[in-house]
Parts: C-alpha cells; structure tokens; sequence
C-alpha cells in the first residue's frame, strides 16, 4: 500500500515540530532535555512496558526530511526498487501538474458562458477596462452592460473618474484577460481562470512541503479542484479569488523561508564527537548559535512581503492576513532558535528576527500598496485625484505632497463607506452561517420557458442559475477536520496545525467584527486553501500513522476513499448550478437542499 503520511502527521509529534512555545518540562537551559532522561509520567508508564520512541536529532527537527518511498507501491505495480524511487521524484512535480490541468480544463471549459455581466462583474470588468485605457476607473452609463454585449458592440466609457471603493491590483490583473481577449465574458474571467488553476497547483505544492507528502499534497490540491466556490468564483470576474491567490502565495514563500532559515541554523551548529574523530557526529544544541546567528537577507520573506502588499492591494481584508502571517513567521523564528539551543529564544527572536519581519512584511506591503496607485497617480482625472489642490491645502499635513494627501483622503472615505455598508441585499450572509453554507450567493438566475434556451422540459419549465456554493460535502467534512486540527495544536502542539488555523482565522473571524456590514459567504474563499489542508491532515490521520498495521491502513486508506468519492460526486451533482446549465425546474428544486440557498 502507498505511504500516505508523513513521519509526524498522524503520530506523536516530537516537541519541536509541535511548534513556538510548547512545553519543554526537564529541559534544559538551552531547550534540550538531557540525555538519557524521561518525563516522570513516561518513567512511571515504564513498568507497564512504555518504551519512549527514538527521539530525532537536532538537525531533524529543524529539517525534517522527506520520508523514503514506500516500496510497497512499486511492488504492486511490479516496479523494482530504483523505478519507484524515480516514480516518487517525478510525482513531486507531475503529480501537482496533472491535479492543476484537470483543475484548469474544468475551469476554461465554456468560460464565456453565461455570455452576460452577473453579479459585481458589472464593477470589476469595466474598472478593469476602464484601467487599461485611462490608468484609473473611469465613469459608465446605466445601459453600458447592454451595450457592452450587444452586436455591434459599444464601449461606452467616460474619462471622467468614478469613485470606487477597492484598490486596483485585481483589477489590474482582470483588465490583462480583457487586453488579450477584448471586453467580453470570456475576457474579464480569463485571469481568474488562470489565477484559480494556478492555485490548485501551488497548494499541491505548499501541502506536500508541509506534511512532507506528495500525497496528502495532491489530496489537498484536487479538494479545492473539485470545491465549488474555488470553481464558481475562478469563473467570475471577481476580487475575492485574486485575494485568496495572493494570500496561498504568501504563505507558500513563508514555508520555504522557514526551511531554508532552519537549515542556515542547523549547518551552524557544532557536531559532536564520533569514534572516527571529533566533528563528525550529529549536531549539537549551541546557545552561541541560537541566541546571535543571523538568518541573512531572506528573500523568501521579502516575497511573501511583496504578495501580500497584492492581496491588500486587492481588497483591504488582506491586512488582516498580513498582520497573522508576520506573527506567524516570527513565532516560527523563536521556534527554530530554540531548537538550535537558544537560551532566550524570544529575546534572540527580538534582536535577530523582529526588525527584519517588519521590513520585510508589513513596510514592504505597504510600499507594494502605494505603488498598485501608479495609475493614478500618474493621471489626473481620478476621483478625488486633485483634492488636495483644491479643498485639503490647509491642515497639519500640508507639508505632504498633493498626490499623496489625496490618496489619504480618498482612502478615508473608502473606509467610511466600508464600515457604514449596512444596507440590505437578498443574498448577505452572517459569517456564522459560512462553514455550514448557510447562505449562497445567487449570481445569475434565468427561467427559460420549455422549448427556448435549450429548456426541453414541458411542464414548469426550467431553471439556469450560477450559485456560488461550495461543495457541500467537502465543506462538511472540513468542519470536522478543524476540530481535528485544533486537537493537534492545543493537546500535540503541532506547528503545521497551528499554521492551518492562522490560516483560516485571518480570512475568517475579522467578518465576525462587521456583522452589521453588508457581507457575503463567497469571502470566505479566502480562506477555503486552509480548510482543503486541513481536511488532507485529516485524512492522513484517517489512514494511519507510519508503521500501522495492513489491515489499519488498508480500513483507513478505503475510508478516505469513500470520503474523496462523495466529494467528486457532490461536485458533478452540482456542476449544472455550478455552470449555469440550463435544467428543468424540479431538478434545480433538487439541488436545493436547503431553503436558504433559494
């Protein structure tokens, strides 16, 4: 059978990989526990024939390494032992491109369809043309969607600036599809496509970096595939998708900055002594070493800085993210020197690694966010462009040039407008009610009559409706799988736990604040990559720990299965209001399966 976990996703997760500030009880000073000695509950446990598992090297816990392939799987594919060690690296890298083409076919395949301007691309696809052309939104008649799909086609754009109340960068990058394919559906959803294909494979990527398993990694990647809000939304020409990109980008660069920081730690450290001489046995803990190494430049952290000024620049929810995410990576910095031997882990953090966290994240985020404006910074005609020159002259910040105190202005009043959205809509939601799919959001809705549109039913008529519903099934399951990962960071203290929840808490509980806010559930995309990781964890405790037995692994190995099956069929079931096919009516009624998704 094929391994599907990693040394530490299942099983008793030793003390480092459990994360910043787990207890270390009889450690000592340097945050190692002396050799030879137990905890006094695993000593007493010894009379009833407790034996502590082999306890990693230092190097291992500040590096784990990826297990061996299991040769069990070649063997039942008759592949010899070196075929399958070539089989497993190849999967690496071919097994997330092959999760992300089939994401991506399911994403391109009809893209254009519904050929109309469904819910809020009536904003984003214009702003986004309105971008290219003129470097800032420009103003639109009422009529412009009927124009802008009509044969001849009519681009009824104004220079005069229109006030809108989100950042550019995602529609800047829905404005590239309308560059290359013109202004129509299939034009202001490509990029989104893209984005949501390309987003399935980094998550393949980012979960075998994490659970150290292709596997799991795949698992992750084909859950969010197959997950019908990721779908929906990476065929709509909306900002929450981009959003969500940005954020699984950031936090892929802050796993690969974490390994390569820890291993920087590791090759510092001494070696102990061997019987073929001194320094050439395992590394040691060594408080020189944890307290006062220097990790360097880190330009994976100045990356995952530079992705999550996009998301900000995006949708201002990305703040919250970015602000989760630069605690989280110092924590993993404190982690990591302690390890290393560090006598004062969090004081070496602050002296080595808080400063340069700052620089790299929040100051290069915000630099990020100030250039997205090039635009209109560098045109005349945006809203509120010349309000320095005319009404904000006077005041305290007179010293400031104009471009920029406009921006503030400007700024000011979007977030005025954000905090005080409490104007009803049929489809607003409490964030509550989000992981359970409490409350969909309709996009596009027609009633063909039978005999047009494709409506071959002869009683009621049909239905063509795109819902933006996650799967239910995984969305479910996914419940239950945060319940589990809670477990593993507050009872085992694993890290990568600990990580998801980070994940999931920044894109979700800051809506918790704004329940009076006009709001919606296809926000939480932002945070579905964490649920989809989440639920891979799951299942790889599902399926047993390294060591298990046949028969356990083959009833966990079978449950998975099962699980993953009921999630694909979930999605076919729904792909008709998934792609806004034309149905009869009673089979719409069908898929219905609650009364608040109407």
């Amino acid at each position: 059978m094929a391994r599907v976990t990693t040394s530490d996703t299942v099983g008793e997760a030793d003390r480092e990989q459990a994360g910043p500030g787990a207890p270390d009880s009889g450690a000592g000073p340097g945050g190692e526990r002396a050799a030879g000695t137990l905890p006094r509950w695993q000593a007493r446990l010894r009379r009833f024939g407790y034996a502590a598992r082999p306890r990693p090297d230092v190097a291992d816990r500040l590096t784990p390494r990826f297990p061996a392939p299991d040769p069990r799987l070649g063997a039942v594919f008759g592949l010899g032992p070196e075929t399958a060690v070539r089989l497993a690296r190849w999967a690496a890298w071919g097994g997330p491109l092959l999760v992300a083409l089939i994401a991506g076919a399911l994403r391109f395949w009809d893209l254009g369809s519904p050929h109309a301007v469904i819910f809020d691309e009536t904003y984003y696809a214009k702003d986004a043309w309105s971008l290219i052309h003129l470097g800032y939104e420009g103003t639109w008649p009422d009529n412009a969607n009927d124009r802008i799909l009509a044969h001849p086609q009519e681009i009824p754009l104004s220079s005069e600036g229109s006030y809108v109340v989100h950042p550019p960068v995602g529609k800047w990058i829905i404005g590239l599809g309308e560059a290359l394919f013109g202004l129509d559906p299939f034009g202001w959803r490509f990029m989104t496509a893209v984005l949501g294909t390309l987003s399935v494979f980094m998550l393949c990527r980012i979960g075998r970096r994490l659970f150290r398993s292709t596997v799991l990694g795949c698992l992750a990647g084909a859950l969010m595939a197959v997950d019908g809000l990721h779908f929906v939304m990476s065929r709509t020409a909306l900002l929450d998708l981009v959003v969500m990109f940005w954020v699984l980008a950031a936090f892929g660069c802050l796993l690969v900055d974490r390994d390569k920081s820890r291993a920087l730690l590791a090759a510092r450290l001494p070696r102990g002594g061997t019987d073929e001489g001194p320094g050439q046995g395992a590394p040691l803990p060594d408080a020189s070493v944890g307290d006062r190494t220097g990790l360097g430049a880190r330009p994976w952290r100045l990356l995952a800085g530079l992705c999550l000024g996009l998301a900000f620049a995006t949708k201002w929810n990305g703040l919250y993210v970015l602000a989760a995410f630069g605690i989280l990576t110092v924590l993993w910095d404190m982690g990591a020197r302690r390890t290393a031997g560090a006598s004062r882990p969090f004081l070496a953090m602050l002296r080595k690694d808080a400063l340069p966290a700052f620089v790299s994240l929040p100051m290069l985020a915000l630099v990020t966010y100030a250039v997205s404006w090039t635009g209109w910074f560098a045109t005349s005609g945006g809203y509120f462009r010349d309000w320095a020159d005319k009404q904000g002259a006077a005041g305290p910040w007179g010293w400031l040039p104009g471009p920029l105190r406009s921006l503030w202005h400007y700024e000011s009043e979007v977030y005025s407008f954000h905090v005080n959205l409490t104007s009803h809509h049929t489809y607003q939601s409490n964030p509550f009610s989000w992981l359970v799919l409490g409350r969909p959001v309709s996009y596009f809705y027609e009633s063909p009559k039978a005999g047009t549109d494709g409506c071959t039913d002869k009683g009621e008529g049909c239905a063509r409706e795109v819902l933006a519903l996650g799967t239910p099934v995984l969305w479910w399951a996914a419940c239950v799988a945060l319940v589990y990962v809670l477990y593993r960071w507050f009872f085992r203290r694993d890290w990568r736990a600990g990580a998801l929840l980070c994940g999931v808490a920044a894109g979700y509980l800051p809506w918790f604040a704004y329940q009076e806010r006009t709001i919606f559930l296809f926000y939480a995309v932002v945070f579905l990559p964490f649920l989809c990781l989440a639920l891979a964890m799951a299942a790889g405790a599902l399926a047993g720990p390294p060591g298990t037995d046949e028969r356990r692994r083959t009833i966990g190995i079978v449950a998975v299965g099962v699980i993953g099956l009921l999630i694909v069929w979930n999605f076919i079931y729904f792909w008709p209001i998934y792609t806004g096919q034309t149905i009869p009516l009673e089979e719409w009624r069908h898929r219905m399966w609650l009364d608040t998704w109407i």
